[in-house]
């Protein structure tokens, strides 16, 4: 496959494009570990492999799909350059894989991004441009751009290649862990969430996404069997403060078993156990997954379950952890 091409239809994204994702990344990427815990196992009366993308690249899952996305570009498009919007991850990402192939990258950022995730795009060399919270303003930035610019626009997580980037995560976790039972994701645009239910769907083990309580519109929208509108970003889990696309949500409404949905307490305690029992920076949107799994044994409980740590961007400064502690020690 040779050049960014508008991929679609019911095998856009389906194992081999995942496979050759895996081969074409692999010189560039960090197969990531996966760790276990005796004292999450106690705790979630399971049996847990965490797949570590926080230990990837800039510190999350999202490189594997920028990288794979840069190298289907044409030379020629590579010196055209790319841009994308992002509230963090995917931005850094872009930044790393453009510095690495020498791309130049441009990124629109909305304001709120927390600041560690805004010196990780600055620090891996993109240029920043700074725009208002909100799909709205993400849309308008994205339609100016394509009217002025040559550069190729670069999606966080809708678009076929970039979906294949982000399964080789489940691929390299279900071959380093056989006979699980289940794979779970975290679950914002669903990029991450679509490529595991590919991989998932090919071993016939069980897939479900997991999303905060105040940004779920993806269940929303599977109740709806239509994509509903990303409600207003009012969750600590800022990497999935947006809304599905029109080819992530197929594939999830295909392979994917369940979404389920957690509270913001609850990702905050989820946190605070998977940085002490696997000392490890997880960020609110990957704990979402260790808090599910606690909170519905009805589906986990005495399983062998994949579990992917998205990322471990945080701004701890933005975490409401002093009090929490505090009020768990009195």
């Amino acid at each position: 496959m040779t050049g960014w091409q508008h991929i679609a239809g019911p095998d856009a994204l389906n194992l081999d494009l995942i496979n050759r994702a895996e081969k074409l990344i692999a010189p560039y990427i960090v197969q990531t570990p996966v760790l276990e815990s005796t004292v999450l196992n106690a705790i979630a009366d399971a049996q847990l492999f965490f797949k570590c993308e926080n230990l990837q690249r800039t510190g999350a899952f999202k490189f594997r799909g920028a990288m794979h996305a840069l190298l289907n570009l044409t030379a020629e498009q590579r010196k055209q350059g790319v841009y994308t919007v992002s509230s963090g991850n995917h931005g850094a990402a872009l930044a790393a894989a453009g510095s690495i192939l020498d791309i130049p990258v441009q990124v629109a950022v909305p304001s709120n991004a927390p600041l560690v995730k805004k010196d990780n795009i600055a620090n891996n060399g993109a240029e920043i441009i700074e725009i208002e919270p909100g799909m709205a303003a993400r849309e308008a930035f994205i339609e100016e751009k394509q009217n002025q610019s040559q550069r190729i626009f670069i999606p966080p997580y809708n678009h076929p290649l970039i979906m294949a980037g982000q399964g080789t995560a489940a691929l390299e976790l279900v071959k380093a862990v056989p006979d699980l039972d289940a794979l779970i994701s975290p679950l914002g645009g669903g990029g991450l969430l679509s490529g595991t239910a590919m991989v998932g769907h090919s071993q016939n083990i069980s897939v479900f996404g997991i999303e905060p309580e105040l940004a779920n519109d993806a269940y929303l929208s599977l109740q709806a069997g239509s994509i509903q509108s990303a409600l207003p970003p009012k969750s600590i889990c800022d990497g999935l403060l947006t809304n599905l696309g029109e080819h992530t949500f197929p594939v999830i409404q295909d392979y994917v078993n369940a979404i389920l949905l957690v509270t913001e307490d609850e990702v905050i305690s989820a946190m605070q156990q998977l940085w002490q029992a696997l000392k490890i920076i997880v960020e609110p949107s990957s704990a979402t997954v260790f808090a599910a799994v606690c909170k519905y044994p009805e589906y986990f409980q005495g399983k062998r379950l994949g579990l992917i740590i998205s990322g471990g961007n945080v701004d701890v400064r933005r975490l409401p952890w002093p009090v929490t502690l505090l009020e768990k020690a009195e």
